[in-house]
């Protein structure tokens, strides 16, 4: 393991930080970077993709090891994609995506930003916000043809996993002239920041390599690219991804309580690696709660969720779910975090038909889906399984007030009756 003084005093080199924690997939040139990380501080960027009003947990892996990289002394320039997302990255996409209006992507900037500031620093020395709308939508095309397509090989390019994956489905000229843009904008941080790194996901590799290419080409620069693997449960499962869609941090696409429940509920393998990624907790204390055994792996799973919501919504938002979440499954009253909503008494006192009362909920998107989840087994009322799908709910059935209803093992819903 490689290591750097430091003020009279070793530390671990950033990269070997990043291995140890999971987040090393490829680098372009190891020991190249290696030594130029140890020569002193150095820029780098990480680009997002404002597509969606709201990150989500696939988006989070880039950002989380940037911010590893800050707390190490290297300075992070964050480049939102506001002329790429006029486009679109065809990157792990199996067809193309829906065209945004303009105003649409600087709206999905802004709501963006503070979510990335829960993660990176921004007011420490260094770090930059970018918008690379800035030189992209001014650009000559004929003189970026000549200037920088120039450069590439449609030939190379077309035998990235990227390209070859889309190539089967269809791709559109646009879409081809993304890995030009983006290499561009690596070409064009590094002449105006000096930046000599792009980190990214490893379905960005295809991309980075052409950057660092063009940069040698052009200027005849050494730099780098370095991704992370992109994530999966030891069950199969895309991280990030939940039976109503992916994980997104706006609380209004996904309430904190789901968010919570998602990381309290991940499989007991995933625990250590899931702590070493996505928290900032010494890498010994992640190994150790990641390796408790049986009914203890609960309480490292709780302090997962805990973390994990706390930095990406706030300590408030994040004790109140962990108390919800303990009331509901202990049969407590505090319940006050858990998705819910207000219903008339009126509309109980006729009785309410369970499959009804169910799509007007969280837990599913229609009747028919409401009708599904009765038939399987898997709708419970107050801690009692829903018997089939002509069931009735009255009155009877409220209990101080309230309904909590359950989708399959983990997923609720309180329906607070008014007067």
């Amino acid at each position: 393991m490689s290591e750097i003084q430091i003020n009279n005093r070793k530390r671990t080199h950033a990269l070997d930080r990043l291995i140890k924690r999971g987040f090393y997939r490829q680098c372009t040139d190891e020991i190249g970077l290696r030594n130029k990380m140890a020569g002193g501080s150095i820029k780098f960027y990480v680009g997002i993709d404002p597509t969606a009003s709201s990150l989500h947990i696939g988006h989070l892996v880039p950002l989380y090891a940037a911010a590893h990289l800050q707390r190490e002394g290297h300075k992070p320039i964050i480049l939102m994609g506001g002329g790429t997302a006029r486009i679109g990255d065809p990157s792990g996409k199996t067809r193309m995506r829906r065209l945004l209006d303009y105003r649409q992507i600087d709206e999905n900037i802004k709501k963006i930003i503070p979510q990335i500031a829960r993660i990176i620093d921004f007011d420490k020395a260094g770090v930059l916000l970018g918008n690379n709308a800035d030189w992209l939508a001014s650009l000559n095309y004929i003189a970026f043809l000549r200037d920088i397509g120039r450069h590439f090989s449609v030939n190379r390019m077309l035998g990235f996993e990227t390209y070859k994956q889309r190539m089967a489905k269809g791709l559109s000229f646009l879409e081809l002239n993304y890995q030009l843009l983006q290499s561009y904008d690596f070409l064009e941080l590094w002449r105006r920041e000096e930046c000599l790194l792009q980190v990214g996901g490893n379905d960005q590799w295809g991309n980075i390599v052409a950057g660092v290419e063009l940069i040698r080409r052009v200027a005849g620069v050494a730099a780098y690219g370095l991704t992370f693997p992109l994530l999966t449960r030891s069950d199969g499962r895309k991280m990030g991804k939940t039976e109503k869609g992916a994980l997104f941090l706006d609380p209004a696409i996904t309430p904190v309580y789901e968010f919570y429940q998602y990381w309290r509920n991940v499989p007991d393998q995933d625990v250590e690696n899931l702590l070493l990624i996505f928290t900032f907790l010494p890498e010994e204390e992640c190994r150790r709660l990641g390796s408790a055994k049986g009914t203890k792996i609960n309480s490292s799973k709780e302090r997962l969720a805990y973390e994990v919501t706390s930095l990406l919504h706030g300590k408030d938002e994040a004790l109140n779910a962990q108390e919800a979440a303990r009331a509901v499954f202990s049969n407590g009253k505090n319940k006050d975090g858990v998705p819910s909503r207000m219903m008339p008494k009126a509309d109980f006192e006729a009785g309410i038909s369970i499959v009804d009362l169910l799509a007007q909920t969280d837990l599913c998107n229609s009747k028919s889906e409401a009708r599904r989840l009765v038939l399987q087994g898997g709708a419970g009322v107050n801690g009692k399984r829903v018997g089939g799908i002509d069931t009735i709910i009255g009155l009877s059935d409220v209990i101080d007030g309230e309904l909590l209803l359950r989708a399959g093992k983990k997923r609720h819903f309180r329906i607070a009756v008014t007067e």
